[in-house]
């Protein structure tokens, strides 16, 4: 089936929503959820890929990542095995207020997943003028590694995903993402490794800008059972009617509009 842009924010809003997020942050989600998809990045398969962490995570009390160290160029946050969705804002407006300070800053968050979704909140920050770039490696056998990086201004990034076919001696696990930010200086990935190394997949901006025209005026492409189960976690924001709701409902008394 095909939705617009609009359908599938909404949507994922109030599946956001459902899920036990406050408002703020499922709309934050929500926009990354949608924007990827709108870039044919498989924004609705990472978030299915993800749900089970995430329902689980609705009962836990405390979800916002731990600051563990940070000077005028540098923040560690500890992201506690949550997802981007929850740890990732207050972490890029951080190297973004330090980036506009010191021109440079980098930002470390350990431990979390969804680390594909972070990709929408990288746009807002480009949006406001600033070069950003995320890194990240999404498997150790064999080591896959990711790096996205956005334009200061660009609405789309450059995006590599490549193998590392030998993997190097000191090499150890990482389930964290990695932020640079940069006020001035373009951070666009580029290939380069003294390692044999094989292309996965490589994502243009011409490509993206294509894909996002195509969405806008044909529909965004979803897969049945994955908008079904959105819906039904939707429903899950909705209140049982009762006697005082069904009593208050229609105009009340004098209402003329």
């Amino acid at each position: 089936m095909k939705v617009s842009y609009n359908e599938l924010q909404g949507l994922c809003r109030k599946a956001f929503l459902g899920m036990g997020f406050a408002d703020g942050d499922a709309s934050d989600a929500a926009d990354m959820v949608a924007w990827m998809q709108l870039h044919a990045l498989d924004g609705l398969e990472a978030l299915n890929r993800g749900l089970d962490y995430l329902l689980a995570e609705q009962h836990e009390e405390e979800r916002a990542p731990i600051l563990l160290y940070a000077d005028d160029d540098l923040a560690v946050l500890d992201g506690q095995g949550y997802s981007v969705l929850g740890s990732s804002s207050l972490a890029l407006e951080l190297g973004f207020a330090k980036a506009r300070a010191r021109g440079l800053a980098v930002i470390k968050i350990r431990r979390c997943h969804n680390r594909q979704l972070i990709m929408g909140y990288l746009a807002r920050i480009a949006g406001r003028g600033m070069n950003v770039t995320a890194f990240w490696r999404n498997g150790q056998r064999p080591l896959v590694e990711q790096a996205v990086g956005f334009r200061a201004g660009g609405s789309v990034p450059e995006i590599r995903v490549y193998a590392v076919n030998q993997v190097p001696e000191e090499n150890e696990s990482n389930d964290g993402v990695t932020l640079v930010f940069a006020n001035h200086v373009e951070l666009l990935p580029a290939m380069h490794s003294a390692y044999d190394y094989d292309l996965l997949a490589c994502h243009e901006e011409s490509a993206l800008l294509a894909s996002r025209e195509r969405a806008m005026l044909d529909g965004i492409s979803i897969d049945d059972a994955v908008w079904e189960k959105l819906k039904h976690l939707a429903a899950r924001m909705l209140v049982e009617s009762n006697d005082a709701s069904r009593s208050g409902a229609g105009p009340a008394a004098g209402d003329n509009d």
